[in-house]
């Protein structure tokens, strides 16, 4: 299903509002999903196979298949020989009263049998397909989560970077205040201190972004990645449906929708079941050859035949069909039990994202605009003496919190954004939105 692939791509959307088109050696979203789901083509034999998950799906369709048309395989012919009254006593230890019987036999299925294999076999190969493109949208959804780790390196740089720009010019006027006597040598060290701290930061910042990009890289199979990634705006948020409308696409996710397949599955067995309850006949025809006779052209040649009808064929099949009818019931429960757990996680993921999107949008318009204002006035009543580096560390602090915390709250939206994608299976952008928590 393409709409699948579309649902998850929604997410570029988010991850790239408002951007100009990338180069083409930049990493998308889109070019991260092909290389995790698409086919390899041919004529590309350097572009990666599809994830071993959903070559696992193809391959189980072929066992299916397989096992289809064994299921539709009637009962096989069986030829037999039997030798009788030889090597035995008296007037039988020779082979002059031998009797060759040469037999064909088969067994007649009644009550359905085999219609009902092939109905069991086929639905399970139709189930297959409902649980690859679950292991599809999952897939995607991972892709989409590693993805956001890798692109948040970028914004987190850049605000080490602005921390260890901040804690140069409070070092620098630390330093000028100490040849002018106007403060201790230990305001200098402690700025010195800050200082390295953010610039440890910045480092553990970038081995992590470099970690994310090998866990990335991982779900196409590459050792060595060498890819940038595309530019985006992560405190761009969109709006997104209503939850009763999420609720109603709810109903339309593979997670439930393999229920209905597990369901026909359990029909088709408790069918074959029933079936059972019908006995086979099984027939024997042949020809029987006596050597009573000295002369052999006058031994004698008959024909033979029988049928046999296995008894009690109904009570033995019962414990069958009572365990095919468990089966739908603990079906029909498992499903109930699923929808309910689905039906928590959206709410849980739509009451996130609704959190996050206030939160970096109160965090945009009104914190973080008062707090750079009261930095800029911190720092130059600093170089006159006015406030000490305490109070000046202090509110550097706080700025460089409120954006990480801006950031943080952005991404726990995206998260939920993806998961909640990954459970309705649709793409959740509304149309009309427009760009949100655009940085100060």
């Amino acid at each position: 299903m393409p709409s699948r692939l579309a649902a998850c791509a929604a997410l570029v959307v988010v991850l790239a509002a408002a951007l100009p088109a990338q180069a083409a050696d930049r990493l998308t979203l889109d070019d991260a999903f092909a290389r995790v789901v698409a086919p390899k083509s041919s004529g590309s034999p350097d572009q990666p196979l599809p994830h071993p998950d959903l070559r696992l799906s193809d391959v189980r369709g072929d066992i299916l298949s397989a096992e289809r048309e064994v299921a539709g395989q009637r009962p096989a012919l069986v030829a037999g020989a039997e030798l009788e009254n030889v090597l035995g006593s008296n007037d039988y230890r020779g082979l002059d009263r031998a009797e060759l019987s040469l037999t064909l036999a088969s067994v007649l299925e009644r009550g359905g049998k085999r219609d009902a294999r092939r109905a069991l076999a086929q639905s399970r190969i139709d189930a297959l397909g409902v649980e690859r493109e679950t292991t599809r949208l999952d897939l995607l959804a991972e892709t989409a989560r590693r993805y956001l780790t890798v692109a948040a390196g970028t914004p987190l740089l850049q605000i080490a970077d602005d921390d260890i720009a901040q804690r140069r010019r409070t070092v620098a006027a630390a330093q000028r205040r100490l040849d002018a006597g106007a403060s201790p040598e230990s305001v200098v060290l402690t700025a010195q201190a800050a200082l390295a701290r953010a610039e440890l930061e910045r480092r553990r910042t970038t081995q992590a972004r470099d970690a994310a990009r090998q866990h990335l890289a991982a779900l196409w199979g590459e050792r060595e990645p060498d890819f940038e990634l595309a530019s985006a705006n992560l405190l761009t948020l969109p709006d997104i449906a209503d939850f009763d409308v999420l609720a109603e696409l709810l109903l339309r996710t593979p997670e439930l929708l393999r229920f209905a397949d597990q369901r026909r599955i359990g029909e088709a067995r408790l069918q074959l079941a029933r079936a059972q309850a019908a006995p086979d006949l099984q027939w024997q025809v042949g020809v029987r050859m006596f050597n009573e006779k000295t002369d052999a052209a006058d031994n004698d040649v008959a024909l033979l035949g029988g049928v046999s009808l296995p008894l009690a064929s109904r009570s033995r099949a019962q414990p069958l069909v009572r365990a095919a009818e468990a089966e739908l019931v603990v079906t029909e429960v498992e499903r109930e039990a699923q929808g309910m757990a689905l039906y928590s996680t959206l709410v849980e993921a739509h009451g996130r994202y609704r959190v996050a999107q206030l939160e970096v949008l109160r965090l945009r318009d009104d914190v973080l605009p008062k707090l750079a204002r009261a930095q800029r006035a911190a720092e130059h009543a600093f170089g006159a003496g006015a406030i000490s580096y305490l109070e000046l560390s202090q509110l550097q602090s706080d700025v460089t919190d409120a954006r990480r915390q801006q950031l943080e709250a952005a991404l726990s939206a995206q998260r939920a954004l993806i998961e909640i994608q990954r459970l309705t299976g649709e793409p959740l952008v509304v149309a009309t939105a427009h760009a949100r928590g655009q940085t100060p």
